[in-house]
């Protein structure tokens, strides 16, 4: 079986879980499951470490441009994300990935940046609560989603923010692998959220 490949891109102020998150749940389902066939990466566009959001220094796997078409890549957010939005090497690379087939995924105003590369034209995404208005503004034709977790639209995947990558990411482990993997992945990783009452 040939190995399939999951690229997260990290970059100076990524948002902490929205690639950590996704990474923990994909990483542990390819790892407990090598005969899924899935590896997952980290790549950064020169490969060096980057600064989080909240100052975690993160060493990537590797070079972003070393993965031209990846089968599954997640776009994190978080403030970083906006000068992407403007790069215009990054968004070529978007664009490409998409056309080569990968399925392509955003947790955050990741989906922001895939919305400047055209990707989101006339389609159904979601996006920080905070970034609702930053979405339609990016591409006026986007169906913003509020109040979702994650939207599926077929080669294109978006979540809402921050801990909500968590739940896409096991959405997209139930879509590939089915839902008895994604339980599994679950309980693995002891993710059954339960926030304290503040009534």
């Amino acid at each position: 079986m040939e190995t399939r490949t999951a690229v997260i891109h990290l970059f100076d102020g990524v948002e902490e879980l929205d690639a950590v998150g996704p990474w923990e749940v994909l990483a542990s389902w390819a790892r407990g499951h090598p005969e899924d066939g899935w590896r997952v990466v980290t790549a950064s566009s020169s490969g060096g470490s980057v600064t989080a959001a909240k100052g975690l220094r993160i060493q990537p796997d590797g070079v972003l441009a070393e993965h031209p078409a990846p089968d599954l890549f997640l776009e994190p957010g978080g403030r970083g994300s906006r000068p992407l939005c403007a790069d215009a090497a990054h968004l070529a690379y978007l664009r490409e990935a998409a056309a080569s087939g990968a399925l392509m995924t955003s947790v955050c105003t990741g989906s922001l940046v895939y919305a400047a590369a055209g990707l989101l034209r006339g389609r159904p995404a979601t996006t920080h609560h905070l970034a609702y208005d930053e979405l339609a503004a990016q591409d006026e034709t986007v169906v913003v989603r509020s109040g979702e977790r994650w939207v599926d639209d077929g080669d294109v995947v978006t979540s809402a923010g921050v801990s909500a990558g968590i739940d896409m990411a096991l959405h997209l482990v139930g879509r590939l692998a089915g839902a008895e993997r994604a339980l599994e992945v679950q309980r693995q990783i002891q993710y059954d959220p339960e926030p304290p009452s503040w009534d």
